[in-house]
């Protein structure tokens, strides 16, 4: 792997890491974090020493969004995202492997849809999510448009995005937004805790549910049926499948190896 400039990256216990690393600028999105995002995610996704991707900010932030100052007159707003926060989200959302959010502070705008594109969101009882892009005149992107609907329905996603105003943790939780959250102080350790879970267990088993889940939500229940039995008929040809049945017949916890 090589030296990054604005993200820190490691690969310990099967674990992925990736830092965004601007605390200066609440870890902004400038054209070389982008970059270095994508480039992380392609190592992650194709190492399979890797079970389980996290995703964090070094500071006091997750990440503030899109660094403004970067942002000059006559600029395509198109092709930024074309090129640099599009894929970037395809990239999560193809992910044969979990993705965890661990939203240690604010997450705001394309912060925020980068926080949404991950399957499990953990965040700090002290963090805030902002849809912040109307308060610069612009619209969501980066995903945002796609999940925060799906869910909070349209309403308060209406409320969210055409407001821009702070959604707290618990809110966030009452929501339904995020999986877990953590007093500030607990945030690392319970966190840890959760990635430990994604690293050590049926890796194929986490694909294949991404993969059924995203692909009921635009099928009727004959397909999603049919889609299902597909699903399962390759999970359980896996060695992680007939292990978990052999432990099981053995009253032992199965000893999962992600194939």
């Amino acid at each position: 792997m090589p030296e990054f400039e604005t993200v820190r990256v490691a690969v310990e216990n099967g674990i992925g890491r990736l830092t965004l690393n601007r605390p200066d600028s609440l870890n902004a999105f400038s054209e070389k974090m982008t970059t270095e995002i994508q480039t992380v995610l392609k190592s992650f996704s194709a190492d399979k020493g890797v079970r389980c991707v996290a995703i964090t900010g070094t500071g006091r932030a997750f990440s503030a969004g899109q660094d403004l100052k970067e942002i000059s007159p006559g600029r395509s707003f198109a092709d930024s995202l074309k090129r640099r926060y599009n894929p970037i989200i395809r990239q999560i959302t193809g992910m044969e492997k979990p993705v965890v959010a661990l939203i240690n502070g604010v997450a705001a705008g394309a912060g925020m849809s980068l926080a949404l594109a991950c399957d499990f969101r953990i965040m700090s009882s002290g963090a805030k999510l902002i849809q912040a892009f109307v308060k610069i005149g612009l619209v969501p992107d980066s995903g945002s448009s796609f999940f925060l609907p799906r869910m909070v329905g349209y309403a308060k996603a209406f409320e969210f995005a055409a407001l821009g105003s702070e959604v707290s943790a618990e809110e966030a939780m009452r929501l339904g937004i995020v999986n877990r959250v953590f007093p500030d102080e607990k945030f690392a350790d319970e966190s840890e805790k959760i990635l430990t879970h994604f690293a050590n267990g049926p890796t194929r088993a986490y694909s294949l549910i991404k993969k059924a889940l995203k692909h009921s939500a635009e099928s009727s229940l004959e397909e999603s049926l049919e889609y299902e039995a597909y699903m399962q008929e390759i999970a359980g040809r896996t060695e992680d499948a007939r292990e978990a049945t052999k432990a099981f017949v053995e009253k032992r916890p199965p000893d999962f190896k992600g194939k």
